[in-house]
């Protein structure tokens, strides 16, 4: 690691606002108290550290959210968020629940919308669909796109390691194809994106990756920091080790949390086009915004996954911010949020 801690710590306040430093420290503190030195996790003190905010189908700030299981077998719930609803003068508990059983039981609407499927990050052990910066990010979504967004709280690790959150992921997928109120346009079809920050990126990846297997058509894919590695160290991870948030023995310690047991980090989960991985040349694999933060010590993995869609012949959007850490999207006091978000919007409409 470069430089001494106190070092490190002085030159991130540098480049970061003071409400982004203390968020992302405090999570760094709290995930530093939470993993093993023999790989286990303490899942009871991270439930109970977890900041959560449950649903509301009541409008807040004019989006309503709902929280809705989808797979019985495996308890895998959404929360689905959406522009509030007029309750046509409903009182009680029925302004609530019509609301949400008008929606669940809906046709297709005409106007044509985007579907975001999201998969929040915390590096496959961490956070969870009803996480309050989570929660902030995906109604910041349904504003943005005048859309619905439908994020997936897939299981997380070291209990339950690759495949679980792809598994999760494609079912999330298959049932948002599958429902009518999902559909739009003229053509009554879902115009389903796919999203996700840090591990939900790369569980993003993956999915995108069997929906153009199976002949799933998905208008797009837009990855915030993805979560990629390698065996072999780059320069970004060599210089950054330590200094913005994120060191290298984090991330090994989450990727031994989620790999399976004997593989290494070139595993097509985490390496996906590296000497494991495969490439996707001749694959109708969905366009890319792909977002990516010069201060994340794994933005050359981030870097190289963007080039090698592009060697592989599939569209790319890339957006480098230089100076922006992890996390940059998640408050909204830099110009780089702001930026983001504006390009978020553009690929939607774009690629509706």
């Amino acid at each position: 690691m470069a430089g001494s801690d106190e070092v490190n710590r002085n030159e991130c306040k540098g480049a970061v606002p003071i409400h982004t430093w203390v968020l992302i420290s405090n999570f760094k503190l709290a995930y530093n108290m939470l993993r093993r030195a023999d790989g286990t996790f303490d899942r009871d003190l991270a439930e109970f550290l977890d900041r959560r905010v449950p649903p509301d189908a009541r409008a807040q700030e004019g989006v309503s959210s709902f929280d809705h299981v989808i797979d019985t077998s495996t308890g895998l719930e959404v929360r689905i968020y959406r522009a509030a609803a007029n309750n046509n003068g409903a009182a009680g508990a029925a302004a609530v629940t019509l609301p949400i059983l008008d929606l669940l039981a809906g046709a297709p609407s005409p106007d044509p919308f985007p579907v975001i499927l999201f998969f929040h990050g915390g590096s496959f052990a961490h956070s969870s669909s009803g996480t309050a910066i989570y929660d902030n990010l995906c109604r910041r979504f349904v504003k943005l796109s005048e859309g619905v967004v439908v994020s997936v709280n897939y299981r997380r690790a070291p209990e339950h390691r690759y495949p679980c959150a792809y598994e999760d992921g494609w079912t999330a997928l298959k049932w948002a194809m599958s429902q009518p109120f999902l559909r739009s346009g003229a053509d009554a079809r879902p115009r389903v994106f796919l999203s996700g920050d840090s591990s939900g990126g790369n569980i993003a990846h993956h999915v995108a990756v069997r929906a153009a297997d199976a002949g799933i058509n998905i208008c797009g894919n837009i990855l915030l920091n993805a979560m990629f590695g390698g065996t072999e160290r780059t320069e970004s991870e060599r210089r950054l080790d330590g200094k913005y948030f994120v060191t290298l023995q984090d991330r090994d310690w989450y990727w031994k949390a989620y790999l399976p047991e004997d593989a290494d980090r070139d595993h097509p989960a985490c390496n996906p086009f590296g000497p494991n991985g495969r490439r996707l040349r001749g694959l109708p694999f969905t366009k890319s915004l792909i977002i990516v933060s010069g201060l994340d010590l794994t933005c050359d993995r981030q870097l190289a996954y963007a080039e090698g869609l592009q060697e592989d012949g599939h569209h790319v959007k890339l957006v480098y911010r230089e100076k922006a850490t992890i996390g940059f999207y998640l408050l909204s006091n830099t110009d780089h949020y702001h930026e983001v978000m504006e390009e978020i919007a553009d690929f939607l409409r774009a690629n509706l």
